[in-house]
């Protein structure tokens, strides 16, 4: 009785276009969805938008205390291994690495540390080396330049500006005598490191 009734209500010809559809089960959307779906993007990229920045800038750090790390621990080592240590900055590919010097060996030459302390970093692209000082070196902002590590217990005196891509600066600071890295905020030369 049902069906019959059905019948007469809807012609057949929209009966199949209505049983096709839903047989197909071809996926749409109403207006009044894709409406709301974009609304709450929206108002998920504008609450996640300030903390973009943040996140580039502890990224800025993240990367500043690695590389004051990893010269603590050259300086350290340099003087208990009694080697000389060469970090080596790449910034034409904004990377640095470790080179080691035996000066008791028959030929002393440098050579790549191979420990896992000697390993190559290479910069995150958000993230890079702007320039590098070494004391009676000069400034570089390319190329490839090196600050050494002596037995002795001390350092060439280094510089280091690091910046991201949202222009946040970090200047690092080797002291010459102590292998202490300094880590200020901002672009800081090194006679306004050194007062601090």
């Amino acid at each position: 009785m049902r069906r019959a009734f059905f019948s007469r209500i809807t012609p057949l010809s929209s009966r199949r276009r209505i049983a096709d559809r839903h047989l197909s089960g071809e996926p749409g959307f109403t207006l009044l969805e894709l409406a709301i779906v974009l609304f709450i993007m929206a108002l998920m990229f504008t609450i996640a938008l300030p903390y973009m920045g943040s996140y580039r800038k502890a990224l800025l750090k993240s990367e500043a205390r690695r590389l004051a790390g990893r010269a603590t621990y050259l300086y350290d080592a340099a003087s208990t291994q009694k080697v000389v240590l060469r970090l080596v900055f790449d910034l034409d590919h904004q990377r640095y690495a470790v080179m080691r010097l035996d000066p008791y060996a028959m030929n002393p030459q440098f050579v790549a540390d191979n420990s896992m302390a000697g390993r190559m970093i290479v910069m995150p692209s958000s993230v890079e080396i702007r320039d590098v000082t070494v004391a009676d070196l000069g400034t570089f902002n390319r190329g490839i330049v090196a600050c050494q590590f002596y037995p002795e217990g001390y350092v060439d005196a280094t510089l280091i500006h690091m910046e991201d891509l949202s222009g946040h600066v970090m200047t690092l600071l080797i002291n010459p005598l102590t292998g202490q890295v300094s880590i200020v905020e901002g672009d800081q030369t090194l006679a306004q490191v050194m007062q601090q």
